[in-house]
C-alpha cells in the first residue's frame, strides 16, 4: 500500500465529462507526488461523445443550465461572456440575454468542457502535478499485475504503460448489430450526420426519450425547417421532395416525456444520500438487503412533510406501485401532444417565475440516491425498480429543453410527427434491405405490423453485458465478474422462472440469483474479481457496464460524485 508521500501513477481512461471530474478531483486532493495519465480515444478532452460531432450538431440542446452543474473551474456564465462576438452567433446566443438559468447548445458545452480541462491543467500545473495526456489513443487493453501491485495500459497493438492506479471513464457506447448490413436501419441517432437524409416517407422511432429527440430535431432539419413568427411561435414548413415526411414516435405508455422545469435545489440528490450506518440499519432489519420501499419512503415521501404538506397527504398511504399508477393514470387520460402542450405552460411559468415543480424535483433526487444501494437490494425489488418506477422516472425527469418542446409541437401541429402506443411487448426486425418491421398491439388489442422504410432505434443508452466488456485480459484473467442479486424469497425466484426470466441461476448454496447487466463493482466503484475480491487498482466509472448496479443514468451529477469516491479511496491509499 502506499502512504501519502510516495510517488503514484494514474491513468484515466477517457477524457469525457467523467474523466474531467475525475482529473479535478485527483488534483483537489492532497497525494504528494502524483503524475496523472490520460488517455483519449478523440482529438478533443472533455466533450466526449454527448458534447462533440460524434452526439450533436448544431440544433441539439443541454438540459441542464448552469446552476444545475457540478462545479468545475468556472461557470458557463463566465465562459460565454468570455466569447467572442463571431462565436456567440455561431451558437444563437445573446450575451445580453443570457444568465445561469439558460441551457446552451451542447457543442457550445462541449467547447465549455474542454477549456474546463485547460484550466485545471494549470491548476495541476501550479501544485506540481504531472499531467501527460494522450489524444487519438484507443485503449485496446488493461492488464492487471497484481503481484506488481501495478497495472498495464496497451494502447493500439503496440504502446504500453505501466501505473500504479487506472480508471476507466469510457462513457457512453453504442453497439451494432444490423446497422450497415441494412440500408435505412440505425440501431442509434448517434453520430447524428448519419441522419442528414431526405426521406419522402415515415420515418420509425422507437422510445421517446432525449435521444429519441435528437434524431427528431435532426431529420426534421433536412427535410424542412423551423420559422418563428412574429407572435414567437413556431411554424414547421416542409420541404420540396418531402411532402410525404413524418415521423412516429414508438412508447411504451403513448407519453412523450416531460419538459425542463426551475429546479430550486439542483443538489437535492446530494443531500438525501444515505449514510453507511442508515444503510447497515435497514440491511439488519431486511435479511441484508436494502429495501426499496424503505429508500421510497425515506428518499421521496418524506421530503413533502414540511416543503409541501398537502401533496404529502395525498401520497402518505401509497405503495410505490400506487403511486406510479396514479401519475401515470392522470397522463394517460390526456392526448400525448395535449399534455406535452399543457406540461410546456407549466414549466415556462415555472422557469419564469423561478418556482419548481417539487415533486418531480424530488422524483430527480430519489432516481438519483437510489444508485449507490442498489447492489444490496433483493432480485424482487430490482425487478420492481425496472418495471415500475424506472419507466416513470424515465418520462418525468427527461427535462426536455424549452426549445426541443416547442419544435416537437409545431412538427405535430403541421401533421409530421405522432406518437403511437406500443405497450411494453413491441418488437423491431430489420427488413431484409431496408427499414424495419415493428410489431405491436394497438390500444384496440389488434397485433398491427407497420414497416418503415427509414428506422431509428433511440432508447437511449442501454445496460451493457458482462461479455461486452472491452478489456479481454480483465475478463480471461478473472480480475472482472458479472454482476447479480439474490432473490428474498424462493417463491419469486420460481415465479420469475415460470415466466421464463433466463437470467437466473442457483448457487451451490441453494440461494436462487438474478443476473443484472454489467460487471460486479464494490461501494468504491473498485472491480469485483470472481471470488468477491476488490481490485485495490482499477475503478469503473463506464456506466454502461455496471448499469446493474447503478440503473439510473445521472449525467454529470453522477459523474461528480462518483469521482469524489474513487479519489477519497485513492487518496486513502486504496
Amino acid at each position: 500500500m502506499k502512504t501519502m508521500q510516495q510517488h503514484i501513477h494514474v491513468a484515466i481512461i477517457g477524457g469525457g465529462p467523467s474523466g474531467l471530474f475525475m482529473y479535478k478531483r485527483l488534483i483537489e486532493k492532497n497525494m504528494g507526488e502524483l503524475k496523472i495519465s490520460i488517455f483519449e480515444s478523440r482529438k478533443q478532452l472533455g466533450a466526449g461523445m454527448p458534447y462533440s460531432y460524434e452526439g450533436a450538431t448544431p440544433e441539439h440542446l443541454t438540459n441542464v443550465s448552469d446552476h444545475e452543474i457540478p462545479a468545475l473551474v468556472t461557470t458557463i456564465e463566465e465562459y460565454v461572456k468570455s466569447l467572442s462576438a463571431t462565436t456567440l452567433r455561431t451558437y444563437g446566443i445573446d450575451v445580453e440575454d443570457f444568465n445561469r438559468y439558460k441551457v446552451v447548445p451542447r457543442l457550445l458545452f462541449g467547447r465549455y468542457l474542454s477549456e474546463q480541462f485547460t484550466l485545471l491543467k494549470r491548476m495541476a500545473d501550479a501544485k506540481g502535478i504531472e499531467t501527460q495526456v494522450y489524444l487519438a489513443s484507443q485503449v485496446s487493453d488493461i492488464i492487471d499485475l497484481e503481484s506488481q501491485a501495478q497495472v498495464k495500459i496497451m494502447v493500439g497493438s503496440t504502446d504500453t504503460y505501466i501505473v500504479d492506479k487506472a480508471i476507466i471513464c469510457t462513457g457512453h457506447k453504442w453497439p451494432t448489430k444490423h446497422e450497415g448490413n441494412v440500408e435505412h436501419y440505425f440501431e442509434s441517432p448517434y453520430p447524428p450526420s448519419k441522419l442528414a437524409l431526405k426521406t419522402d416517407h415515415a420515418v420509425g422511432i422507437r422510445g421517446a426519450s432525449l435521444t429519441a429527440i435528437d434524431a427528431v430535431r435532426t431529420l426534421a432539419r433536412h427535410n424542412g425547417s423551423f420559422h418563428v413568427l412574429e407572435t414567437g411561435e413556431i411554424k414547421y414548413h416542409i420541404d420540396a421532395g418531402s411532402e410525404n415526411f413524418k415521423i412516429v414516435m414508438h412508447t411504451r405508455s403513448g407519453l412523450l416525456p416531460a419538459i425542463r422545469f426551475h429546479q430550486e435545489d439542483p443538489f437535492l440528490a446530494n443531500n438525501l444520500l444515505i449514510s453507511e450506518e442508515e444503510l447497515m440499519l435497514n440491511r439488519l432489519e431486511n435479511e441484508g438487503f436494502v429495501s426499496l420501499d424503505f429508500l421510497f419512503e425515506r428518499n421521496f415521501k418524506a421530503q413533502f412533510k414540511e416543503k409541501d404538506p398537502v401533496f404529502y397527504d395525498m401520497v402518505e398511504k401509497l405503495s410505490l406501485e400506487d403511486f406510479v399508477e396514479a401519475v401515470l393514470a392522470l397522463r394517460e387520460q390526456k392526448d400525448a401532444f395535449e399534455g406535452f402542450r399543457q406540461e410546456h405552460a407549466q414549466a415556462l411559468k415555472s422557469i419564469k417565475r423561478h418556482e419548481s415543480i417539487y415533486w418531480k424535483e424530488v422524483l430527480s433526487a430519489l432516481s438519483f440516491t437510489l444508485n449507490y444501494p442498489a447492489k444490496y437490494m433483493s432480485a424482487e425489488d430490482m425487478l420492481r425498480l425496472k418495471k415500475v418506477l424506472m419507466p416513470l422516472i424515465s418520462i418525468v425527469i427527461a427535462f426536455v429543453p424549452q426549445g426541443s418542446s416547442r419544435e416537437l409541437l409545431a412538427l405535430h401541429d403541421a401533421g409530421r410527427l405522432e406518437v403511437v402506443n406500443v405497450g411494453t411487448e413491441s418488437r423491431v426486425e430489420p427488413a431484409k434491405d431496408c427499414g424495419a418491421n415493428y410489431f405491436y398491439t394497438n390500444e384496440q388489442g389488434i397485433e398491427s405490423k407497420t414497416y418503415y422504410k427509414t428506422f431509428v432505434d433511440c432508447v437511449g443508452q442501454q445496460p451493457l453485458n458482462f461479455e461486452d466488456f472491452p478489456f479481454k485480459s480483465l475478463i480471461d484473467n478473472g480480475n472482472i465478474s458479472p454482476a447479480y442479486l439474490r432473490f428474498r424469497s424462493v417463491e419469486h425466484a420460481k415465479e420469475q422462472l415460470l415466466a421464463g426470466n433466463d437470467h437466473m441461476f442457483v448457487a451451490p448454496d441453494g440461494a436462487i440469483f438474478l443476473r443484472v447487466p454489467g460487471i460486479k463493482i464494490d461501494d468504491s466503484f473498485q472491480l469485483v474479481d470472481h471470488s468477491g475480491r476488490s481490485n485495490q487498482r482499477i475503478f469503473m466509472m463506464a456506466v454502461p457496464y455496471i448499469g446493474g448496479y447503478n440503473p439510473d443514468y445521472s449525467g454529470l451529477d453522477f459523474c461528480a460524485a462518483t469521482s469524489e469516491i474513487i479519489a477519497q479511496r485513492i487518496a486513502e491509499g486504496g
